[in-house]
C-alpha cells in the first residue's frame, strides 16, 4: 500500500528528480515495512527532530522552502492531534523521507555539481547510501548528530557555520550599517565626522571595536585614536588598506547590508561542502584572498599551516585563474619562460617588430621544437613571421628578470597554470592582486620551495634552495610523490582567533553562483566596489 501510494506521490509532488527518486524507491522497496517516521502510529521523536532541523535549515546556509519544512511542520502537528489516516501518515512519511534525502545530499556534496559554476573539481566527495542514512536518522538516539556527521569534517567550515549564526543576529538590527554619508573626502584620525557615533557602534558590534571604547565628549564627532584602530581592524579583515582612515571604499565597505555578508557565508559553506576530504596535507591557493596555504598535516588549523601572499590573475575572462584541483610533481629552478601563444601575438610582436633591440633587452629567444634544446633562431623578419605562424615559439631566458623569476611549481593541468616567484615584488604592496595572466606568482618562493621539496629524494636545506636559484642553468626537481594543489574560490574565511574575514568577489563567481541556486541577487555586494 504504502509503495502504491509513494509512486503517485512522487510523481504529483514533481520535486524529487533522478537519484532522489531512486533513493526514495529503495528506502520503501521492502513491502509491508513499516513507516520511518511514525513506526507506532505516533509522530517520533526523530521526526519531529528531524523537522525541527529542516525549519532551521537556514542556520547551514540551506533555504527551508527546498525541503518543504513548513508543509511537514504543519502535517507534522496534524498528525500529532491524532486526526489522521493511514494514508495521511504514508503522505507525511514520504514527504520527510524526500526531505531527509534531499538535505542528506545537498549537506554532502552541496545543491549543484561544481562544474556547472565552472569549477573543475572532478575529486567529489565519497558516495553515500543515502537510503541507509535516511534509516539511521529515522532510528537514531541524537538526529542533529547523525546531520553533523554527514557535512564536511573541515575545522574552519565549522567556524563559518558559527559566524553565519552571528551575522544572522546582528542582521535583525538593519540600522547597524546606516552611516551618514562621509562624502567624497578621505576623512583620517582626528577629523570630524557627524557619524562617529553610529560607527562606533557599527564596529563594536562587528568586533572591530572592544566594548565600551567610548572617548571623551569632545572627541564624540571625530575620528579618535580608538576608531582609528578599529577601522584598521576592519580594514585588515576586508583585504583593504589598513590605513586607519574613512574615505570612499572603507565607507562603501562598511555600509554593505549585512544581508550581503549572510549571502557570501552562505555562497562559502556551499563551495566548502564541493570540496573532497584532504587524503593528503594540500597547498590551497583561495583567489579572492590572494593568499596560499600550505598544510603540513590533513588538519585545517592555522597552527599546521604555512602562509604567504599570492598574486593571481587578472579580472578578464581569459586572464582569470582557474578553479581546479591539480598534482605538484616537479620543482624547476632558473625556468626558462615560454611565453604563451596570446601573449605573444596580442603583446610582444607588435613590440619585436617595432623596436628591433626588443628581444635582445627582454632576454627572449625564438625558438623552433618544444624542448629546451631546441633551435634559437636569429631574431631576424624571417624569424619573426615564423613566430607569428606557429611555426616558432617565444621563450625567455633564465635570471632575475625573468617573468617566472628563479623558481616554478609545476602541477600539469589543461589550463598550462602553474605557481612561481616573480621579479615584480613590489606588486605584492597592493591589498588587490590580479595581475597575472592566470598563474600564480608567490611572495616567498624559497619558503615554498622548502616546504615543497621535503618530498624530495634528496634533502635540500635553505643554501641548496638559495645556490639553485641563483645557479648558472637551469635544474629540474622531482618530488618522490605528489602534492595536491587546490585553486579554490572562498569569499568568507572565519578564522581561528575570531575574526571574520571578507573578501571581494573578483571574478563574479558569487554572483553566478546565486543565480545557479536560484537565488535573488541582493543589493550592496562587496563585487560593486
Amino acid at each position: 500500500m504504502l509503495k502504491c501510494f509513494l509512486a503517485v506521490f512522487v510523481l504529483a509532488a514533481g520535486a524529487a528528480h533522478g537519484s532522489e527518486t531512486d533513493d526514495l524507491n529503495a528506502l520503501y522497496a521492502v513491502p509491508g515495512a513499516p513507516l520511518l517516521w511514525s513506526p507506532q502510529g505516533n509522530v517520533s521523536q526523530q521526526a519531529v527532530a528531524l523537522s525541527t532541523i529542516l525549519q532551521s535549515a537556514d542556520a547551514l546556509g540551506l533555504r527551508p522552502d527546498d525541503y518543504d519544512a513548513g508543509l511537514i511542520a504543519t502535517e507534522r502537528n496534524r498528525l500529532s492531534s491524532g486526526a489522521a489516516s493511514a494514508q495521511d501518515r504514508a503522505q507525511f512519511d514520504s514527504l520527510l523521507s524526500r526531505a531527509a534525502i534531499r538535505l542528506v545530499t545537498h549537506l554532502h556534496v552541496g545543491r549543484i555539481d561544481p562544474r556547472a559554476a565552472g569549477f573543475e573539481l572532478q575529486e567529489s566527495r565519497p558516495a553515500l547510501d543515502i537510503p541507509a542514512i535516511v534509516r539511521r536518522i529515522a532510528n537514531a538516539p541524537h538526529v542533529d548528530d547523525e546531520i553533523a556527521a554527514i557535512e564536511p569534517p573541515f575545522y574552519h567550515y565549522a567556524l563559518l557555520k558559527t559566524a553565519l549564526s552571528r551575522y544572522r543576529s546582528l542582521a535583525q538590527d538593519a540600522s547597524l550599517t546606516r552611516l551618514p554619508d562621509a562624502g567624497r573626502r578621505t576623512l583620517r584620525g582626528g577629523d570630524i565626522y557627524e557619524g562617529a557615533p553610529e560607527l562606533r557602534r557599527l564596529l563594536t558590534a562587528l568586533g572591530d571595536l572592544p566594548v565600551g571604547a567610548s572617548p571623551p565628549p569632545e572627541l564624540q564627532q571625530r575620528l579618535d585614536p580608538a576608531l582609528v584602530g578599529a577601522l584598521q581592524n576592519f580594514q585588515t579583515r576586508l583585504g583593504l588598506t589598513p590605513d586607519g582612515s574613512l574615505g570612499p571604499q572603507t565607507f562603501a565597505a562598511l555600509t554593505i547590508p549585512l544581508a550581503q555578508r549572510i549571502r557570501q557565508i552562505e555562497l562559502t559553506l556551499e563551495r566548502w561542502r564541493w570540496l573532497p576530504p584532504f587524503t593528503t596535507p594540500p597547498i590551497i591557493v583561495n583567489i579572492p584572498q590572494f593568499r596560499l596555504f600550505a598544510f603540513r598535516t590533513l588538519a585545517d588549523r592555522v597552527a599546521d599551516i604555512m602562509q604567504m601572499d599570492v598574486i593571481v590573475g587578472q579580472t578578464y575572462p581569459r586572464t582569470r585563474t582557474p578553479i581546479f584541483i591539480g598534482n605538484l610533481k616537479r620543482v624547476i629552478f632558473r625556468p626558462f619562460w615560454d611565453v604563451p601563444r596570446s601573449i605573444t601575438v596580442r603583446e610582444m610582436l607588435p613590440k619585436m617588430r617595432a623596436d628591433a633591440a626588443y628581444l635582445q633587452r627582454n632576454n627572449l629567444d625564438i625558438v623552433r621544437g618544444e624542448s629546451d634544446a631546441g633551435e634559437v633562431l636569429s631574431p631576424t623578419a624571417a624569424a619573426i613571421d615564423e613566430l607569428a605562424s606557429g611555426k616558432a615559439r617565444l621563450r625567455q631566458r633564465p635570471g632575475n628578470d625573468n617573468a617566472l623569476g628563479l623558481v616554478k611549481f609545476i602541477f600539469p593541468n589543461p589550463h598550462n597554470v602553474y605557481m612561481h616567484s616573480t621579479p615584480a615584488h613590489e606588486l605584492f604592496a597592493n591589498a588587490r592582486r590580479t595581475f597575472s595572466h592566470g598563474c600564480i606568482r608567490v611572495s616567498d618562493p624559497g619558503a615554498l620551495a622548502a616546504f615543497v621539496l621535503k618530498n624530495a629524494a634528496d634533502p635540500w636545506d635553505d643554501a641548496r634552495i638559495a645556490a639553485a636559484m641563483q645557479g648558472p642553468e637551469s635544474m629540474r626537481v622531482e618530488l618522490q610523490e605528489p602534492i595536491r594543489v587546490m585553486i579554490l574560490y572562498a569569499t568568507v574565511q572565519a578564522t581561528e582567533a575570531g575574526p571574520i574575514q571578507f573578501f571581494d568577489d573578483v571574478y563574479g563567481h558569487d554572483r553566478r553562483l546565486e543565480g545557479l541556486l536560484g537565488l535573488a541577487p541582493l543589493h550592496g555586494t562587496a563585487a560593486a566596489r
